[in-house]
């Protein structure tokens, strides 16, 4: 048991165990990841391997001008280890294009945003030559603060890490023996120039999930400030960090006019099996 209390064995047990039903009953077979040189994708794409094999499990790596040497190497060795199907695009030349056509190019949220919804692109792009589905790389701490981009790292098939807080995919990944330079390595989105998570969110990933951990179990603000270290105002930045980032968790909202609304009431199992 991690110190988070993630059973690192049964977490395992169940995604893989989802990924396989939810894959099958897709009517395919495979599935394609966005390798980025990051924790959150080798991890992603190592389970995806566990739960079908890694001939079913196809890698994309998407660098560009600010993607980090050694995420890049990272990515393209780790991929050879698992034994998947990898292919390497560059987007450089994508990004600036549409940043020419738009005019924002020295606006770094739209850069970001850019950058992340041209690489769904490309994934799905494969994914629809290639028959797969889409597996996402998000974890429970970047979904719940809204630190993703909607249409863009968010717009996939299924999320097979984003149960697990960011500290917790540090202990499943060291449970799974992933390489330590992915473990040791300082967390990025790689969308900006020496980017770094933790500075701009402010906090670390550890003092980050005690705080929402607290949340989670509904714990008094003032005991989770305690517990994380912090003043109390930060707990509520939290907080209403989550509730304003709602919106990139769910399918757009429709407004109800018949008896039974998409998204609302005409709904069947996510995957029927």
């Amino acid at each position: 048991m991690g110190c988070s209390g993630l059973d690192c064995q049964e977490a395992k047990t169940v995604i893989c165990s989802f990924i396989r039903d939810y894959v099958k009953n897709s009517g395919l077979c495979d599935v394609v990841v966005g390798l980025s040189g990051g924790i959150d994708s080798a991890l992603s794409a190592r389970l995806c391997v566990e739960a079908l094999g890694a001939k079913h499990v196809h890698c994309l790596i998407l660098p560009e001008s600010c993607s980090p040497i050694d995420d890049l190497k990272h990515a393209r060795e780790f991929a050879k280890s698992l034994g998947v199907q990898c292919k390497e695009i560059d987007i450089s030349s994508i990004v600036d294009e549409i940043m020419k056509v738009s005019g924002h190019k020295d606006h770094d949220l739209v850069l970001a945003n850019v950058k992340a919804r041209i690489r769904m692109v490309l994934l799905y792009e494969y994914a629809n030559k290639n028959g797969c589905l889409v597996a996402g790389t998000s974890n429970k701490s970047e979904s719940l603060i809204g630190y993703t981009t909607k249409y863009g790292d968010a717009g996939v098939d299924f999320q097979p890490i984003a149960d697990l807080y960011k500290t917790q995919v540090f202990e499943l990944s060291s449970f799974l023996n992933l390489p330590k330079e992915f473990i040791s390595k300082k967390p990025t989105a790689g969308l900006l120039p020496n980017q770094c998570d933790e500075d701009e969110l402010g906090l670390s990933y550890k003092v980050l999930d005690v705080i929402l951990m607290g949340l989670e179990k509904k714990t008094p603000f003032e005991l989770i400030a305690k517990d994380a270290g912090v003043e109390l105002n930060r707990v509520r930045m939290i907080h209403e960090r989550i509730q304003k980032n709602q919106h990139k968790r769910h399918s757009p909202l429709v407004v109800k006019l018949g008896g039974r609304t998409p998204g609302f009431d005409w709904r069947l199992p996510i995957q029927q099996g």
